[in-house]
């Protein structure tokens, strides 16, 4: 049973957002460019969006934290990492190009895929290509680390 309810809630949790994502208009680009737009036109009705998100999240995830253990997982998967490096500001503004030149992130993006939206389905495509090129691009780092440090380890050979 306890299988079962893994693979159902957050297939329930999922739909809950997606919903709750198209109903605050996230879901429509035009939208979303509007409340990126500080200069121009600047709609701030996503503002709503954020702040019924962020009223409901709090005081839950407060109680949930308090519990020994999630109810289906034996502990809680908590980020300890609090530092900004480079990494997280590149990906970060990245991140924020993207979302104002398509006006989909990516929970708005896939959820609009429900839709059958065209736009929606070039952005999931291009998003899954651009992770696969951040996986590469991981990957080969990772390669190239252990290369280097096979290189470092390895003693001279004393007759070069």
């Amino acid at each position: 049973m306890k299988a079962l309810l893994r693979g159902l809630v957050p297939l329930l949790s999922g739909l809950v957002f997606a919903v709750g994502l198209s109903l605050g208009g996230m879901t429509q680009p035009s939208k979303v460019v509007g409340f990126l737009d500080f200069a121009g036109d600047w709609d701030p009705s996503l503002l709503a969006v954020m702040f019924g998100a962020v009223a409901v999240y709090m005081p839950l995830q407060r109680l949930i934290v308090k519990r020994p253990f999630p109810v289906l997982e034996t502990s809680f998967s908590i980020p300890t990492r609090r530092d900004l490096d480079a990494r997280l500001l590149t990906g970060a503004a990245i991140f924020g190009v993207g979302w104002g030149l398509a006006g989909f992130c990516p929970g708005p993006g896939l959820a609009s895929l429900g839709a059958a939206s065209g736009t929606a389905f070039v952005f999931v495509v291009a998003m899954l290509a651009g992770m696969s090129v951040k996986h590469a691009l991981d990957a080969a780092q990772s390669a190239r680390k252990q290369a280097l440090e096979a290189l470092a380890a390895r003693e001279p050979d004393p007759t070069v």
